[in-house]
């Protein structure tokens, strides 16, 4: 089976992208699910068909499906949601706000990983397409097994041991099925690691960032690239959506077209050498299956949507001591003069009249950069604690 994850900023059409790869995948006889984990659903409305909490056929090889979280729950993991359900009750919270908070923080995106495990297993599928909630959603999915296992040790006040020993007796008191609902919790756990170390694997799935021409768009996409190389996911190809086509006379959007010329520059230059898929505005709103066709083809062409388009991580950060190690690929450059700069929470590479902007994780914003030196391909820049 093959996963590819859209995201994007809000807005830059990684619904219709991913509409549309997942229509040209099972024209091309591959058995697809598209499915949507974003809270504000808007698939239907790019296929132009209503979709359920399970999977509908949209066309031959071809299904969609709009995640529920409480019908995932009470579907799938019941006792969890009544052991949520009591611990929230014995602590006097009202039965409808009850219910409410039944779902974890973080239970929306852990419901699109548990449907995805599902279908590893039953292997029903030769490709799963996600159209993910925007970027900053799409780092809490990625990162939630870590983030739920300790949100869950806050919530209960009780020990593992003790619920297993004591469960039947509060079941029989209470008539909640803590016992079980404990173990159900546990199995989620098993079921988030195994799918979260398939999503690891860059044979399998593959992240594809859509971003627009703009420049808080690109920002956020930079942003975006950077934690997911932290966190270890391979990211394909970054799709730039809805260029306009260049004119000749003037018009009102004469001046966009110049700027969106400056931005498809700058992501060919900080995003090299990941492949660079360009799709055309059509000039219409898109829903439905022709035009989705049509965009399907305008991003890929001739060629095999499925396909691993890349497979090599530009930088690693290593932990060294007291201080982290920042190595970036800068091939065929050991003859240049180049300098680097550290700026905020970015790191600002010049090379002749070229300029890279690599977005820093967060915590570097309590280091320094120490040093850096070059030895083909790799640049390697070295930062220790600020003393500020």
């Amino acid at each position: 089976m093959r996963i590819i994850l859209f995201t994007g900023k809000g807005g830059v059409g990684k619904t219709t992208i991913a509409a549309a790869t997942a229509l040209k995948a099972a024209n091309q006889g591959y058995k697809t699910l598209v499915l949507s984990t974003d809270p504000a659903h808007s698939l239907s409305d790019a296929l132009n068909q209503s979709l359920g909490a399970e999977p509908t056929q949209i066309t031959e090889n071809l299904d969609g499906q709009e995640l529920d979280v409480y019908y995932s729950m009470k579907k799938y993991w019941g006792n969890m949601r009544n052991l949520m359900l009591q611990v929230f009750r014995w602590q006097g919270v009202e039965n409808i706000l009850a219910e409410e908070l039944s779902a974890l923080p973080g239970m929306e995106e852990a419901s699109a990983f548990l449907w995805l495990e599902k279908y590893y297993t039953e292997n029903e599928y030769d490709l799963i397409i996600i159209d993910s909630a925007p970027t900053g959603e799409t780092l809490t999915l990625l990162t939630l097994p870590q983030v739920t296992k300790w949100w869950v040790t806050k919530a209960f006040p009780f020990q593992r041991m003790a619920v297993k020993t004591l469960g039947s007796v509060i079941r029989n008191v209470t008539g909640a099925p803590v016992d079980y609902g404990f173990e159900e919790l546990e199995n989620m756990f098993d079921k988030l690691e195994k799918i979260q170390q398939i999503f690891s694997n860059p044979e399998i799935c593959s992240i594809r960032l859509v971003a627009n021409p703009e420049r808080m768009v690109i920002q956020e996409a930079k942003r975006a690239y950077t934690y997911l190389q932290l966190y270890g996911y391979n990211v394909d190809a970054i799709i730039v959506n809805r260029i306009l086509p260049e004119s000749e006379t003037d018009s009102t959007f004469s001046k966009y077209i110049v700027s969106q010329k400056k931005y498809i520059s700058d992501i060919e230059d900080s995003f090299q050498p990941l492949p660079i898929l360009k799709v055309g505005h059509l000039g219409e709103e898109v829903f439905g299956l022709d035009l989705l066709n049509k965009i399907g083809d305008k991003t890929y062409e001739d060629s095999d949507p499925t396909e691993i388009l890349f497979n090599e991580s530009p930088f690693s950060i290593e932990e060294t001591k007291d201080a982290y190690c920042i190595k970036i690929k800068l091939p065929l450059v050991e003859e240049e003069e180049f300098t680097v700069k550290k700026l905020g929470d970015e790191l600002v590479i010049q090379l002749r009249n070229q300029r890279k902007n690599l977005f820093l994780p967060k915590f570097a914003n309590f280091y320094e950069m120490d040093s850096y030196s070059y030895k083909n391909p790799w640049l390697s820049v070295h930062f220790k604690k600020s003393e500020k």
